[in-house]
């Protein structure tokens, strides 16, 4: 313990008004008196943050679809692999999957075994060769995911839809969304103070796997539409809309080379523009990075005059001729849609394609009403209980139980503060731990306060009682919290939802209880004793 009284009081000092300074937006806001005019960012402007329980708001257990996330990675390699063959001029028959998790390559030119598999082992350095059979003139070469390498990408593509999920959610504007895993591939997202769930839930599912693919204006469309769809093609529609209502009135067919020529993953920034000579109609516009404008250069390029479609999620958004090489690096994406869609569409290309769709296994809302009942209950009990606990301590322990009450009482501001100043959510588990916290601080001065009057009684001076008592229940009290601080970080380290949430108020309760019971309680002690001449102790 710190000898100087004045540099004890310093800390106390210091650690109270660092707590009101993180508090006082909360504070502000809940008792309506106004912020000073120089309370502006760099100082807290963010009030404390609560949770979907206290709030409202939703509750979404999604799932990803990792074997679609895998069927899609092993077809763009297919293209890949066809496109690498034509540009070499390396004869082949077929090219497709091979299982669940390969791809078969048949080249009719054995000579050039060793070619393909080198390529294919360096673009892919994590596809192994399985099988190498050659009959007839043909050579069937499979290769198949690495096992390490099949476990590294459902990691990465879990890794991959929880950022752009949280991306996604980021631009909705909410103050405290929390995005986490759940287990080992599902994702859980809470998002308190949510408006419009159905709006929300639209969003985040949405798949937005932008392609640039060529129309095939060589092939007749009614031939296809009839029936006989020419290889390396297929169909895709666009969906027509009424402009004023919304509605879908035509789905307008198209043939499409099936061939990729270029990914939103080579995206940098969309945003929503509108064009003045049509009457203000929104369309979003597109800008590449630099490898996606090179690349986008060159497509252009070498497919002037032809139709570049512009595909969404297998809907075709709009396929303009190419009239020149575009090199600015940026495009846009017309179609019959109102401001909201295209703001939602740029939101998605913005945050990037989920790698697979995912599905929402678990979905609850709490309305705000239902949360502002969570909170007024929540902090009723917790003030009825710290005002009980206050009145026991000074009927029970007179002046020294008045001392607790002191260290009670900042104890529970070091703890609203701690979670202002980290931004840490307090949900309805939490008010719980907070709760126990309180009780368990009250617990370590009962403790103190009994091994006084032990001291006392053994007929020792108030200042030898203080001392002693200190002395005497200081390992007690370290034990106790500090085994409870093991479980509490335990629960926070693999807990989940409202478990995670009684476990941060409870461990920051532990730590602030050890500096009030202790601290905070023994310096006042030592004040009064070193001021006045004390004879007697209320206790």
């Amino acid at each position: 313990m710190i000898k100087d009284l004045r540099i004890r009081f310093a800390i106390i000092l210091v650690v109270l008004l660092g707590g009101l300074f993180y508090l006082m937006p909360t504070l502000s806001g809940y008792f309506g008196f106004p912020m000073p005019d120089f309370w502006k960012a760099p100082l807290p402007t963010k009030t404390l943050n609560l949770g979907l329980d206290l709030k409202g708001g939703m509750y979404l257990l999604l799932g990803v679809n990792l074997d679609e996330a895998l069927d899609n990675s092993l077809d763009r390699m297919t293209v890949e692999i066809k496109g690498y063959l034509d540009n070499e001029k390396i004869p082949y028959s077929s090219v497709g999957r091979s299982g669940e998790t390969g791809i078969s390559v048949v080249i009719t030119d054995p000579d050039k075994e060793g070619t393909v598999r080198d390529y294919i082992g360096k673009r892919y350095d994590y596809l192994d060769v399985a099988d190498v059979v050659t009959n007839e003139g043909k050579t069937d070469i499979t290769f198949t995911y690495n096992p390490k390498a099949l476990t590294a990408f459902r990691q990465r593509t879990i890794e991959q839809t929880l950022e752009t999920i949280r991306n996604r959610v980021d631009e909705l504007g909410l103050a405290e969304p929390e995005i986490t895993r759940q287990g080992d591939y599902d994702i859980l997202i809470q998002l308190p103070g949510l408006s419009d769930p159905e709006a929300a839930k639209s969003l985040i599912k949405k798949v937005a796997l932008l392609e640039f693919k060529l129309v095939d204006d060589k092939n007749d469309l009614d031939t296809a539409l009839a029936g006989e769809i020419p290889e390396g093609d297929e169909i895709l529609y666009e969906k027509v809309r009424d402009l004023e209502t919304g509605r879908v009135i035509e789905e307008k067919p198209y043939l499409i080379e099936t061939k990729t020529l270029m990914t939103g993953e080579a995206i940098s920034d969309a945003g929503v523009r509108f064009d003045t000579s049509k009457g203000g109609r929104p369309y979003v516009q597109i800008e590449f990075n630099s490898a996606g404008e090179a690349h986008f250069a060159q497509v252009s390029g070498d497919n002037v005059g032809k139709r570049l479609a512009i595909i969404l999620d297998n809907s075709v958004y709009s396929a303009p001729v190419i009239q020149t090489k575009i090199t600015g690096g940026s495009a846009i994406i017309t179609g019959n849609f109102n401001e909201e869609e295209a703001k939602n569409l740029a939101i998605v290309l913005r945050s990037g394609a989920l790698p697979a769709t995912i599905t929402v296994q678990e979905e609850r809302t709490v309305g705000p009403s239902l949360g502002a009942d969570s909170i007024h209950k929540g902090f009723l009990a917790t003030a009825v209980g710290l005002a009980l606990v206050v009145l026991f301590m000074v009927l029970y322990y007179g002046v020294t139980g008045l001392v607790a009450d002191t260290a009670l009482i900042l104890n529970f501001l070091i703890i609203l503060a701690v979670l202002s100043a980290f931004q840490a959510t307090l949900t309805l588990p939490g008010i719980a731990g907070i709760a126990l916290t309180l009780g368990m601080a009250v617990d370590a001065n009962v403790l103190i306060n009994e091994r006084i009057r032990e001291e006392l009684r053994l007929g020792k001076t108030p200042r030898a009682a203080l001392e002693g008592g200190y002395d005497k229940a200081f390992a007690t009290i370290m034990d106790a919290n500090i085994t409870t601080l093991i479980a509490g970080l335990v629960l926070f380290q693999f807990g989940t939802g409202p478990v995670k949430g009684f476990a941060v108020t409870l461990c920051i309760g532990i730590v602030a209880t050890l500096f009030t019971a202790i601290f905070v309680t023994h310096s006042i002690f030592d004040f009064v004793m070193s001021r006045f001449r004390i004879k007697r102790l209320s206790i």
